[in-house]
């Protein structure tokens, strides 16, 4: 592992508690080339777990508040007529950039939401008909709060669908929560203290390093079975597309570098199943009712799998 990322993924551990497994997750994601999509109540560290990684990895970093009169132009740009010059001028929107954090993604409606579609999908925003190319690395971390709380507008599947790994953030054990506590209360977090220790020319190397992690083609059939489980099982109403199938492989990879590995092997599949599948597919209703939940049925889809040897 590169020297640079190891110390990251140490002051990363220090800043952010509770959350180790869903801290890793979040790393491999953003070095796979993914979005990650990150749900949880309010107060739980989600804001601060983007915002930290960010100041970690360095680059440019724009954040922003989404809310129900939030404009499609307010996330893009917009073309305005510089009465100066006579002429128009294009005035860029907080998406350009290395990193852009979401806040509260589903506050907003569907047509503000379906704003960041094709910047997710081709790295390219369209600006009164100019296409405009993103950065070279750039990635949205999205926050959102469950659907069930008030004045939420659930995200389009088709906008699910794009990012790499939907993770859960639970409340922290009663140990953890007193350290969080102990912490704020001691002022040792403060977010403007923190360096960059990734640079984006070392980021690109270690993306190149991931690209090499060798995946062979038993773990590779291994990828594929889990997927099209997943549309052949009666507890499922809607299985996971071929997106699903390349995430799970990507995501692998990032995860078998984290872990000093120059190969995938099945546990890794299996660690990245969950986060790459829990919003791509739909539970049966028949299930619903019964209580069970979607994790649930992930990790007995998977474990009825034979693993390869």
């Amino acid at each position: 592992m590169n020297s640079k990322l190891a110390a990251l993924l140490t002051s990363y551990d220090e800043q952010i508690l509770g959350q180790k497994a869903n801290l890793r997750l979040l790393v491999s994601a953003i070095l796979a080339g993914g979005h990650v999509l990150i749900e949880g109540v309010p107060g739980t560290g989600k804001t601060q777990m983007v915002r930290t990684l960010s100041n970690l990895l360095g680059g440019r970093f724009n954040r922003i508040q989404f809310t129900p009169d939030l404009l499609p132009s307010d996330i893009t740009g917009s073309t305005i007529f510089n009465l100066k010059e006579n002429t128009f001028q294009t005035i860029k929107g907080p998406i350009f950039s290395n990193v852009l954090l979401a806040d509260e993604i589903n506050r907003t409606p569907a047509k503000t939401q379906a704003a960041l579609l094709e910047a997710m999908e081709e790295k390219q925003v369209t600006i009164q008909g100019e296409t405009y190319k993103l950065p070279e690395v750039f990635f949205v971390v999205a926050t959102q709060n469950p659907i069930e709380f008030e004045g939420t507008y659930p995200l389009p599947e088709a906008q699910q669908d794009r990012f790499l790994f939907k993770l859960d953030i639970k409340f922290p054990t009663a140990e953890e929560e007193t350290n969080v506590l102990r912490n704020v209360l001691e002022n040792r977090y403060n977010e403007e203290v923190i360096e960059a220790i990734l640079d984006i020319e070392t980021f690109m190397e270690i993306r190149r390093e991931i690209e090499a992690v060798t995946l062979n083609e038993d773990v590779l059939a291994y990828i594929i079975q889990i997927v099209r489980r997943t549309r052949e099982t009666e507890s499922i109403r809607f299985g996971a597309s071929t997106r699903a199938a390349i995430s799970i492989g990507k995501a692998a990879k990032a995860w078998a570098y984290l872990a000093e590995r120059d190969y995938v092997t099945p546990d890794d599949v299996k660690m990245v199943a969950k986060p790459a599948l829990r919003h791509r597919i739909q539970i049966s209703p028949h299930m619903e009712l019964e209580g069970v939940s979607l994790d649930q049925i992930i990790e007995e889809l998977v474990g009825a799998i034979p693993v390869p040897r």
